[in-house]
Formats: C-alpha cells, structure tokens, sequence
C-alpha cells in the first residue's frame, strides 16, 4: 500500500532524543503522533517542548503552531500500547541488536499488516533485524539524523526482503517531512554513518596523538571541506557512547580501520557522553534536553517496554 503523503498516525518506540526528535518532525507535518517510552514520560514532553521552542527562535513556527503540533502527540508507557492502526511504526531504542529484536517483535505483533515498520539504527543490519520478524517484507531502516527536526537527510535502508512499495511510501513520506532521502543497500554502517565514524575516529586519532586541538581539527574540515561542522562537534552531538557502539560493530564486521582510539573508550567509561551529558570533546553548559534513554535504563525495562 503506498501513501502518498505524511502519514495519518504514527508510533514512535523509544522517546529518547532521536524518538522525541522524530516525533516531533511528523507531528509539525501534520500527523498524529504517540510515543511509546518506560522511564520518564514528561522528560518526552520536555524534549518536544524544547525542539519547538528552538523552532520558534527561528521563526520557523508560530505559538499557535506549537499548540496544535503539541495536542497531536501523545506517550504511553509500553510498545503493546502503541496504535494497531499506525500507517508507520519506527524503533527508535538505543543501537542494541538485542533489544531492537524484542521491541521489533513486540511492534510487528501489535501492528495490522499495512503498517510500515521501520528501525532508526545507524549500523545495524536491517536484514538481520528483521530475521525475527513473521513479514519483513514491510521493513527497513529509516535513519534519522541529530537534530531530527533541522536535519536535511532521511537515510532509507533497504534489505534484500523489503517490498518495493514499502521503500516509495517511505520516500513519499520523507518528502512530505522537507527532508531529502538516499536510499541504500543494507551493508554494514550503510552510507552515513560508514563514512561519519571513519572521519570521527581519525579526528578522535590526531586529537590522541597531540596533532592539534579540538577547535582547530574541526576548524579544518568546516573551513578547508565545507563542512558544517567538524567531526569532534559532531561526535559530540550523535553521543560518544553512540560512536563507540557503532564503531565496535564495524569493527567486528568491517575489520580494524574502524577499531575505536583508546582516547574515546575512556571518554565514554568516564561518562563523558557529549551534549547529553555536558561534556565530550567541548563542554555543553547549555544542556537543558537531558540525556536520551539510556541502553541500561531501556534494558532494565525490557519486560515492562516489551
């Protein structure tokens, strides 16, 4: 079944910053949103609240535009609550294999057959993913990209066993967020984040090695390339714990160019996690959002979330 335009009602499994990001992308499209999360449901709001403040700033949206992007989301507390009669489900849980599984599994029994499913992971692969699935025909990868609502890219991921239709109905909708859409084969990393983690963990690598400092590495590539913005920042932004679970996952199955740098493990092992946290490669006094769920917190509730 193709849908031509934004979807009429969505479910969002996960309502950490990438879930609530999402969210609040449709929602301001003009969907009906709800948001599956086990911790802190108002910590959910907060995030979307905050999303549209900033687009507020930017005279992107209006105060009555706020309210009526707000009345259409709504969160509940576990992944069987989300609606049966979604036009679109997306996982949007920490990028943990085991536990993506259990909320796929969890969405595909609650969903009617027309319902697209799709998994917002960065590396993991989409077929191997939906191996657990009764029909993974209706299933990909739509990777979203931080910040949801300002970025520009949709990266929609393909397995061998995903139906042509569900593909075009998920660039259909893509277009109907204003975002633009690439759509890839399902190889380790794909095209984003293959790419990404290989120019972060060699910034990560020079920074270790005393090439220069933070600011001026990714001064170099904003300025030099034209990059809006360095590798470091950016890594700061996706979370170090993220590029470090990504980086581990190409490195077992791409081989050891994507080995993680010691100087990130111990980053990560100290709790500095970037944005959410405060502090990564830059200090972030500014961090009203609050961490996104965290894998542990999500695992810990996996009976109840699943």
């Amino acid at each position: 079944m193709t849908y031509p335009t934004i979807p009429r009602l969505v479910g969002v499994a996960g309502g950490g910053r990438m879930g609530a990001g999402i969210a609040q992308a449709f929602a301001t499209s003009g969907a009906r949103v709800v948001i599956a999360e086990p911790g802190d449901r108002s910590a959910v709001h907060r995030r979307i609240n905050a999303g549209l403040a900033a687009a507020a700033q930017r005279n992107i949206l209006d105060d009555r535009q706020i309210d009526e992007i707000s009345k259409r989301v709504r969160t509940v507390d576990r992944v069987d609550e989300l609606p049966e009669d979604a036009d679109l489900v997306i996982e949007a849980v920490p990028e943990d294999a085991a536990l993506k599984v259990a909320v796929l599994t969890v969405l595909a029994d609650r969903v009617g057959e027309d319902t697209v499913i799709a998994s917002n992971t960065s590396s993991l692969s989409i077929a191997e993913l939906g191996a657990a699935l009764r029909d993974s025909s209706r299933f990909l990868g739509m990777h979203f990209f931080n910040p949801v609502p300002a970025s520009a890219l949709v990266e929609i991921v393909r397995a061998p066993a995903t139906r042509a239709d569900v593909v075009e109905s998920t660039r259909a909708w893509t277009a109907a967020l204003g975002k633009a859409a690439i759509v890839v084969n399902d190889f380790p990393g794909f095209a984003t984040s293959r790419l990404g983690v290989c120019l972060g963990l060699e910034a990560i690598r020079m920074l270790e090695a005393g090439v220069a400092d933070a600011e001026s590495i990714d001064r170099a590539m904003e300025l030099g390339y034209r990059h809006a913005m360095g590798p470091l920042r950016s890594t700061d932004l996706v979370g170090l714990d993220v590029r470090l679970a990504i980086a581990e996952h190409l490195a077992a199955t791409l081989g050891p160019r994507f080995e993680p740098p010691q100087l990130l493990r111990d980053k990560v092992a100290r709790g500095e996690l970037g944005r959410k946290s405060g502090s990564g490669f830059y200090p972030w006094p500014d961090n009203t959002a609050g961490p996104s769920t965290t894998a542990e917190s999500v695992t810990a509730r996996k009976e109840t979330s699943a």
